[in-house]
C-alpha cells in the first residue's frame, strides 16, 4: 500500500490533505474527545467537553470555560510532527494545493505550510467581543486573568475558535469545498470522519484517488482508493523522503 501511495503522490500535482485530531495527537496534544478527555471532563467539571465548549456555556460561564480551555486545548509547547513537514514539503515541491484542517493548533503553519484553511478557527487569535481588537494567544494568556478582559474597552476576549453550536466561517468552507471538489487526489488523515460538517467535505470529492489514513477504520474506507490503519506520522515517513 506504501508504494502505491507513494505512486499516486508522485503522479499528482493537485492533492489536497483533509486532517483531524489524529495529525497533533502525534504531536502530544491530546484528542478532547477521547476517552481520557470524557473521563478527566466528567471528574472535574461534571460535564461533557462538548457542553463545555458550547457557544451557550462560553456566554453563560465564561470563567469556566476558560479554565478548561486554558487546561485541555492550550499547548503552546507542541512542535510539528513528521506529518506536518511532509505536508509542508508536499506542497513546496507543487504536489498539494492546501491542508484543510479540523485542528486548531498552529502546527501546519509551524511546520512551513502556506495554504491552510482552519475550518474550526485558532487558538492563536482571539478578539474583543465588542470592540474587534486582536489578540494573540500571548497576549491573553500575558493577561494572567480567569476571564480575559480587552485593555482597550473593557469587553471580554473570545477565542476566534468554532465552539459547538456555532456555525462554521462560510468564506473558508467554500474554500475547502473548492479545493476538495477540484482535487486530483485526496488524502484524509487522523479522523475518523466522524465529525460533522467536516466529515461531509469527503462527498465534495469527485476523483478516483481517495487516500484515508486512520489508526481505526472509519465509514468511507469502502470508498477510498487506499485505505492505511496506521499512524499518519508513520505513513509520511515512510511515503515521502
Amino acid at each position: 500500500m506504501y508504494e502505491q501511495l507513494k505512486e499516486i503522490i508522485d503522479k499528482s500535482d493537485n492533492i489536497v490533505f483533509l486532517g483531524g485530531a489524529g495529525v497533533s495527537t502525534e504531536s502530544n496534544i491530546p484528542d478532547f474527545r477521547s476517552a481520557d478527555g470524557l473521563y478527566n471532563a466528567k471528574i472535574k467539571y461534571g460535564m461533557s467537553p462538548e457542553e463545555m465548549i458550547s457557544h451557550s456555556f462560553f456566554m453563560n460561564d465564561t470563567e469556566t470555560f476558560y479554565d478548561y480551555y486554558f487546561n485541555n486545548l492550550i499547548y503552546p509547547d507542541a512542535k510539528p510532527n513528521v506529518a506536518h513537514f511532509a505536508l509542508a514539503k508536499l506542497e513546496e515541491m507543487g504536489k498539494l494545493k492546501a491542508v484543510v484542517t479540523q485542528n486548531i493548533d498552529n502546527l501546519h503553519q509551524l511546520a512551513g505550510s502556506k495554504n491552510v484553511l482552519e475550518l474550526h478557527g485558532s487558538v492563536y487569535r482571539n478578539y474583543c467581543m465588542d470592540c474587534g481588537e486582536f489578540y494573540s494567544l500571548q497576549d491573553i494568556t500575558d493577561l494572567d486573568e480567569p476571564v480575559p478582559h480587552c485593555k482597550k474597552c473593557g469587553g471580554i476576549i473570545k477565542p476566534d475558535v468554532v465552539l459547538y453550536e456555532e456555525p462554521l466561517d462560510n468564506a473558508v468552507w467554500n474554500k475547502a469545498y473548492k479545493v476538495i471538489s477540484e482535487a486530483d487526489v485526496l488524502i484524509v488523515g487522523g479522523t475518523s470522519l466522524v465529525v460533522y460538517p467536516a466529515a461531509s467535505l469527503v462527498s465534495a470529492y469527485r476523483g478516483n484517488k481517495l487516500v484515508l489514513i486512520n489508526k481505526g477504520e472509519t465509514a468511507y474506507d469502502h470508498l477510498a482508493a487506499i485505505a492505511i490503519h496506521e499512524s499518519i506520522g508513520k505513513v509520511f515517513s515512510e511515503v515521502v523522503k
